[in-house]
């Protein structure tokens, strides 16, 4: 990475000696005028995070950022001007049946000992990073009244349990009014299941149903499923009820708070950090996410797979326009076909609702210097770090293996965030450069902004500061070791990210791609 050094000059960030773009560092961008230290003179005023031409670029010429082309010049582009979105002619997606396949394997990483975090060990052999109640749900229907009972179980019954960190109540969509036996139920089905063994929740929530809705409390909790405890009550269905809205809160308050005596007895013991599944994912991204955040995301990665832990990128649209990197990066070719799996599965399911992949960019992410899904992908699989890719999950699957795996998601943050859950995540980093309040309830949310400006302006937001590797304060090394230790803090919960300490919890978000009847 080539940066102009001088913080009170013109700065740009040119990432490979291919490219022949590079991104504005400064604050509030540069004048038409400015003298970058290379010679570089800017023809207009340039924003930051956008690009700037570092050479004439002809009519169709390719315009590389990464190593690698973004788009084509759509008209003739003058050196040290602007590179607009509306310039650039965006590639094709790879196409699929054509990809290298695990033929770029990285070499293992040399094993990282002697880490570890203080956590809760469950019954199925997870391990949470918090010790929290969950209890789920079966249909819309009852979310009314388990929100009222949660309340009351907050305020009444938890103080009297300080072991246990909170009561969570996993609300969806779900559950009735749905083709329930259609080809793709099974998403959003297994996706309620695994919710509810998510580590953090101690491996198994209390079931609220109605009664008369398709999806059963038995689908919900499996009672041949020997990971899970069902010895002790944890359902209770609201049309037994035969005296009303009292009635159903006392009953789901007392069952509360028998699993709240189970839970209250559990303590943190230390256990190694290969216990930790972390869930990595962006939103509001901008030009800076593959220069800083997501770099420092990935050194970190690999720091953590060295551990033994288990790391989770996702976001489908956003790997898609880089998938041959990913493919050759798999471990075995049966991994890199799985990739191909679950990229054809979502083409097909945007074609359905004629869409692709370049529906994914925001506003936002254009304010930002993005020019098109293509540029955003390859800052986004930055992520994924260097190691080889050991597993690829659909959604709604729950993890089933260490390492570095792929794990099926929509880029929505919220159907993201849930199905990482699902997958098993007990924690969670989010990177940010437009900035959100993104958080979730059933696991630590770590926010790591990608410019200095956003962390400055939202201190008590953002929890990790990844502009200082723009302003050359810290390195992407130094930076990514930094979230290692941080990362093992909030598992130990000897540290709460902002969002925890002002529950900012978004919605559980179903990914339903079955018809509604």
């Amino acid at each position: 990475m080539q940066l102009i050094p001088h913080q009170d000059s013109p700065r740009h960030i040119r990432l490979n000696e291919a490219d022949n773009v590079a991104v504005i560092v400064n604050d509030g961008g540069v004048p038409a005028g400015a003298r970058f230290e290379d010679g570089l003179v800017a023809l207009e005023p340039i924003p930051q995070s956008h690009k700037v031409a570092l050479a004439d670029l002809a009519t169709g010429q390719p315009v590389i950022r990464y190593g690698q082309v973004i788009g084509y010049a759509l008209e003739p582009i003058a050196r040290g001007s602007w590179v607009r979105e509306a310039q650039l002619r965006m590639p094709s997606a790879p196409p699929l049946d054509s990809l290298p396949m695990a033929d770029a394997v990285p070499a293992k990483l040399e094993p990282l000992q002697g880490y570890s975090f203080e956590g809760y060990r469950n019954a199925d052999g997870s391990v949470g990073t918090r010790n929290i109640l969950g209890i789920t749900t079966t249909v819309q229907c009852v979310a009314g009244v388990l929100e009222h009972a949660v309340a009351r179980i907050r305020s009444e019954l938890l103080p009297r349990y300080p072991n246990v960190d909170d009561v969570v109540a996993l609300t969806h969509n779900y559950g009735c009014g749905v083709a329930i036996t259609a080809k793709d139920a099974y998403i959003p089905i297994r996706t309620v299941r695994n919710l509810a063994r998510n580590p953090n929740l101690g491996g198994e929530a209390l079931v609220i149903g109605l009664g008369c809705e398709k999806l059963q409390a038995e689908q919900v909790m499996h009672e041949d499923d020997a990971s899970v405890d069902l010895s002790e009550p944890w359902l209770y269905r609201l049309q037994e009820s035969s005296t009303g809205f009292g009635e159903m809160i006392e009953q789901i308050m007392a069952l509360a708070e028998t699993r709240l005596r189970k839970l209250d007895r559990r303590r943190r013991e230390t256990v190694p950090s290969s216990e930790l599944i972390l869930g990595m994912q962006c939103g509001g991204s901008d030009a800076f996410s593959g220069i800083t955040a997501n770099p420092a995301l990935g050194f970190a990665s690999d720091l953590l797979i060295r551990a033994g832990a288990t790391v989770m990128f996702s976001e489908v649209t956003e790997v898609r326009d880089a998938i041959y990197m990913l493919t050759a990066r798999a471990e075995t070719p049966e991994v890199a076909q799985a990739l191909v799996r679950e990229m054809d599965w979502y083409d097909r399911y945007l074609a359905r609702g004629a869409a692709d992949r370049s529906a994914n960019t925001t506003p936002g992410n254009k304010k930002g210097g993005l020019s098109n899904i293509v540029e955003k992908s390859l800052g986004s699989i930055v992520k994924s770090g260097s190691s080889a890719i050991n597993g690829v999950l659909g959604p709604g699957e729950r993890y089933n293996r260490k390492g570095l795996v792929y794990c099926a998601t929509p880029a929505s943050d919220f159907v993201c965030g849930t199905l990482q859950l699902a997958a098993g995540m007990n924690l969670h980093v989010f990177t940010t450069g437009r900035g959100t309040p993104y958080g979730l309830a059933m696991a630590p949310v770590v926010k790591v902004s990608t410019r200095t400006e956003l962390a400055e302006r939202w201190p008590d937001l953002i929890d990790i500061d990844a502009g200082r590797i723009a302003a050359g304060r810290a390195s992407i090394e130094e930076l990514g070791w930094e979230l290692f230790h941080y990362y093992l803090d909030v598992a130990s919960g000897r540290t709460r990210t902002w969002a925890e300490r002002h529950r900012l919890h978004n919605d559980i978000v179903l990914f339903n791609p079955a018809p509604v009847t």
